[in-house]
């Protein structure tokens, strides 16, 4: 049966890839069709859907530096909306009392209270899919939004401690102990190698991280964040994240599916669930109006309370606890399973333009910004560059090492990832953290005497959004641009890239030109 549920969410998803829509929506479809023909989630697809939650969250905490949570606009900003959020919140849900819902008429202020904040948390699963799919994980917005998630996972912890009155084991204390065992994680990642050992300890360490927090009456998934945030220093933490994302990515499908399977909506349940998430737009600019106080750029904040703007899995998880105890009928769960998805489809829309967007309100959108910059939003000029290499992953950081050898201080690198940018200053080259995306960045940055520009990104999507960034910030070099299928060579050249090189072609190319010079008759070539 579970063959037959992930065969019809892969038919859906593809049938909305090729109209230009996030696959998730069309997972979260078939959840919903399953569920009105009958059928009924099933305990295997319910673990599956656990395996992708788990994974996830490790897979962010590899990629976590616990220094992003110590910001005032991570922390103070979570918190703030929060509060100011609720309190909102429940005001309007007093007013909505009056339109006569069945599905309100037995709320009293606690409760009100209680499903606003229910309301507050965003979707840690929805976003991250969202931000990796786009290639905007380490972004500046990115990052931002990841430590939102995490602080209101702090809170949700904190939250289902007070509300179930079950607090943690006095053994909990020695998890702490977890930070002292870097010497184990280093040594077992350096003997398993590049294979399937590799792959096999990423899902000890997540599920190993979710049991033993679970253990001690914790959060078994913020464990699995934790050990992910913990093993994030080795150098194979980046190796180990990609080797796991189609893993995770899979099992997350079973995630969206028993979200469908959760509600079977009736009129009245679905226009309540509508009414729900006209509120999304208040949380959209209360996240601004706070990120554009703490001092963020209007672009930062814009991008990212555009992808915080959803509702989360876990208002599910605080509404059942509610039903449970008998402040809340069970009609409510069906309520906010319908306001999550449809929350998810609101988000996978609008952010996939998003850019798009902030460049047409930028104007007005800029107006909200501070005069004080914070020192990570100060733009840095890439002196004496002639030619920027965007993207310093392996290949990006390749090409950039290469081109130094040859034209030395003429080159510059540029990503949106701070640690790869440290990592190539250390070793006194020049690089600088920047995202390609940023109008704002091509605008400020003199493009005079840059002749070339290489951009050794995953997605062509963010390629073509560059390439048109540049050609409004009236950039009149070259462009040359890395493919890594035939078929996006065609895309990339009509978006205005001067060349595209495939990359497992040149490669394969380089390799055989460089072995032939092996032989005698052609080392002189």
């Amino acid at each position: 049966m579970e063959f037959a549920f992930i065969l019809i969410a892969f038919i859906c998803g593809l049938g909305l890839k090729l109209v230009g829509m996030p696959p998730l929506i069309g997972y979260l479809i078939a959840g919903f069709a399953l569920n009105y023909l009958g059928f009924q989630s099933t305990d295997s697809l319910q673990t599956i859907a656990n395996l992708g939650i788990t994974l996830m969250l490790f897979s962010i905490g590899l990629k976590l530096n616990v220094r992003d949570l110590y910001k005032k606009e991570v922390w103070l900003g979570s918190i703030l909306h929060t509060v100011i959020w609720v309190t909102l919140i429940n005001l309007l849900l007093l007013a909505v009392t009056w339109l006569g819902l069945s599905a309100f008429a037995d709320l009293d202020w606690t409760t009100q209270a209680l499903l606003a904040f229910s309301l507050s948390f965003s979707s840690t699963v929805c976003i991250v899919k969202i931000l990796e799919e786009s290639g905007e994980i380490k972004t500046r917005h990115g990052k931002l939004a990841i430590g939102v998630l995490i602080m209101q996972d702090i809170i949700a912890v904190l939250f289902l401690v007070i509300a179930t009155g079950k607090v943690p084991s006095v053994w909990a204390l020695l998890l702490l102990l977890l930070f002292f065992a870097k010497p184990i994680w280093k040594a077992i990642l350096e003997r398993v190698g590049h294979g399937e050992l590799l792959i096999l300890s990423g899902f000890i360490f997540a599920f190993g991280g979710y049991e033993l927090f679970s253990f001690v009456g914790i959060k078994g998934d913020l464990g699995a964040l934790i050990v992910g945030m913990i093993i994030a220093t080795h150098v194979k933490s980046t190796e180990m994240s990609k080797a796991l994302m189609n893993f995770k990515d899979i099992f997350l499908v079973g995630f969206f599916l028993t979200i469908g399977f959760s509600a079977l909506p009736t009129l009245d349940l679905t226009l309540t669930a509508l009414l729900l998430c006209l509120f999304i737009p208040i949380k959209f600019l209360l996240f601004f109006g706070l990120f554009t106080l703490l001092k963020l750029r209007a672009r930062t904040s814009y991008l990212a309370s555009l992808v915080l703007s959803n509702y989360s899995e876990f208002g599910l998880i605080v509404v059942a606890l509610l039903v449970s105890v008998g402040w809340l009928s069970a009609q409510w769960l069906v309520v906010l399973a319908l306001a999550v998805s449809f929350s998810f489809i609101v988000t996978g829309l609008v952010y996939k333009t998003s850019h798009y967007q902030y460049t047409k309100f930028k104007d007005r959108l800029k107006s909200f910004e501070s005069t004080n910059r914070l020192p990570e939003d100060v733009y840095v000029q890439p002196v004496g560059a002639k030619i920027v290499v965007i993207g310093l992953g392996r290949v990006g950081k390749g090409a950039y090492i290469s081109l130094n050898n040859m034209v030395g201080k003429e080159v510059w690198g540029m990503d949106a990832d701070p640690t790869r940018v440290r990592s190539l200053q250390k070793f006194g080259y020049q690089a600088m953290v920047g995202d390609g995306e940023d109008a704002d960045l091509w605008e400020n940055m003199d493009l005079s005497q840059i002749q070339l520009i290489l951009m050794a990104l995953p997605s062509i999507e963010d390629i073509c959004n560059i390439t048109e960034q540049l050609q409004y910030a009236n950039y009149s070099g070259k462009i040359a641009s890395i493919a890594r299928y035939e078929d996006q060579i065609q895309p990339l050249l009509e978006a205005g890239s001067d060349k595209v090189f495939n990359f497992f072609t040149e490669a394969g190319t380089g390799f055989a030109e460089e072995s032939l010079r092996l032989l005698p008759e052609h080392s002189k070539a």
